[in-house]
């Protein structure tokens, strides 16, 4: 019996070796395999160490994504790598690294990467995510036609007084009680936009000119939600699939017969000599470059059109959003602005662009409002289209580039109280309005925002008219949360909130 035991316990030993040995020529080869693919890869920022397959998943908390990014900066530099899976992503964030990219280099960072969700929605045309020769032609007639309608014209300023009166007597209805201004504010702003691409206003019950925002709002949603995150690695399955993704795909869908109609209409009406919109000048320019390879035709102009209201509505009416969440969460503040109302404007007449020189505390608040709420924490990424470096650091051609603006709007360096509500940031020691350069909050370079003139006019005349006539409280009891929702640019919660008259 004895001799038997001790027979098993030698070949249990000799398992053992066996199996050391086998779990190290493993451990060798995984390592080796590694090796030759670290090799095989271009040399990339620092980052923290990816494992197979998954990349770098572990160091990113999926409750705070935002803020696992912006630690990983924190900790590895304004130019560092992260890998999503098998593929490499590059962070940049700093404003000398965002000049040193998007202006120094500016000819080499226009391209967006590749997205199955976004070539599913907008086929590659447009303003935004469209690259190269499309891109170009559709972005310098869009600055050209906006710069046409709105710089330096009064009627455009007019349009928006006339939509902030709509506005505030909307607000004036609710009587102080409490209300969510999401949709009115909504509307107010994409009254803008319709007036710029259509021609003409929609009343804030139109129920075609709800469906249009809420087709619209399944689009934006998509790209930063988990369905799309799934549809862009898994396209062929999740096309199968049920689920939000497939919702917008079908909202865009129905966005386009409205597009159509619209341009239809047109067509009919315009007269090629007398521009009235977006549309005419478009359609105008179909018929001039008919005969060329000039990418202008209805299908394309559909897409800048959904572009144009997807970035000229949403970020505005968020910004309005949680300007009135600011005002109600510091009352100081907001009396100062009123006070500064007062003395400057008066009761008696609206606000206008030129009192903006003379009202350095409430356009100091404007900003610290778009500093503070940093609607566009990401802006939508790049590749760069050669191998080059930034900030001595490599970035190679093909690579995903994700520019990070928090960590700059927030850049201790800059801003006194960074993670404070703090309009100083913007005065100098004479209560004067200062700017600085690294607020950016439209990006910088040949991808800036197209509509960063027109956002402006409309923060200051809307903000002010609101201010003017009401003052903003949380409802009796209630405690305001500054929690944000994920979409193509951050916005508050949905709140309920009290416009109290001033008069």
């Amino acid at each position: 019996m004895a001799s038997t035991l001790q027979s098993l316990s030698h070949l249990m030993g000799q398992w053992m070796d066996v199996q050391g040995i086998m779990i190290f020529l493993f451990v060798l080869l995984l390592v080796k395999h590694l090796c030759d693919i670290c090799s095989k890869m271009p040399k990339m920022p620092p980052g923290p160490f990816p494992l197979p397959i998954i990349g770098n998943f572990i160091n990113l908390g999926f409750r705070d994504l935002l803020g696992s990014f912006q630690r990983i900066a924190e900790k590895n530099g304004d130019v560092s790598t992260i890998y999503l899976g098998s593929k490499p992503c590059i962070l940049l964030t700093g404003y000398k690294s965002f000049k040193e990219a998007f202006v120094e280099q500016a000819d080499i960072f226009t391209d967006r990467p590749y997205f199955p969700v976004n070539d599913r929605i907008c086929k590659g045309k447009g303003l935004f995510m469209s690259n190269g020769h499309i891109w170009h032609q559709q972005r310098r007639f869009a600055l050209t036609t906006l710069k046409y309608f709105s710089l330096g014209k009064k009627t455009l300023e007019n349009s928006i007084l006339q939509e902030c009166r709509f506005l505030c007597d909307s607000v004036q209805t609710e009587q102080g009680l409490p209300f969510n201004p999401h949709r009115l504010l909504t509307n107010a702003v994409a009254n803008i936009i319709c007036g710029l691409v259509f021609g003409h206003r929609f009343e804030y019950d139109d129920h075609q000119f709800h469906l249009m925002q809420k087709y619209l709002d399944d689009v934006l949603q998509l790209p930063v939600s988990i369905w799309g995150l799934l549809y862009d690695q898994f396209p062929t399955l999740m096309s199968l699939v049920p689920g939000k993704h497939q919702t917008a795909f079908a909202s865009i869908s129905k966005l386009h017969p409205f597009m159509q109609e619209e341009i239809d209409k047109h067509k009919e009406e315009r007269d090629p000599s007398n521009p009235r919109d977006y549309i005419d000048c478009y359609l105008d320019e179909i018929e001039k470059c008919k005969d060329s390879s000039a990418e202008f035709t209805e299908e394309n102009l559909i897409y800048c059109v959904v572009d144009l209201f997807g970035a000229g509505t949403e970020t505005t009416s968020n910004t309005l959003r949680w300007a009135l969440l600011y005002m109600a969460k510091y009352p100081e503040v907001q009396e100062r602005v009123q006070s500064e109302i007062d003395q400057v404007i008066g009761q008696t007449r609206q606000p206008s662009l030129e009192d903006r020189m003379h009202m350095p505390y409430t356009y100091a608040v404007i900003h610290e409002i778009q500093r503070f709420a940093n609607i566009v924490p990401f802006t939508p990424p790049r590749v760069a289209n050669k191998d080059t470096t930034v900030a001595g650091c490599p970035i190679p051609k093909g690579v995903m580039v994700m520019p990070m603006l928090k960590p700059i709007l927030q850049d201790k360096n800059e801003y006194s109280t960074p993670h404070e509500f703090n309009p100083a940031h913007f005065l100098d020691e004479n209560g004067k309005f200062f700017k600085k350069d690294n607020f950016i909050p439209f990006s910088i370079g040949k991808r800036m925002c197209p509509g960063e003139q027109l956002a402006r006019m409309e923060l200051f005349l809307f903000f002010t008219s609101l201010m003017q006539r009401f003052t903003f409280l949380p409802p009796e009891g209630q405690t305001l949360s500054l929690k944000a929702t994920l979409s193509v640019s951050f916005g508050p919660e949905p709140f309920q909130i009290c416009a109290v008259p001033r008069l």
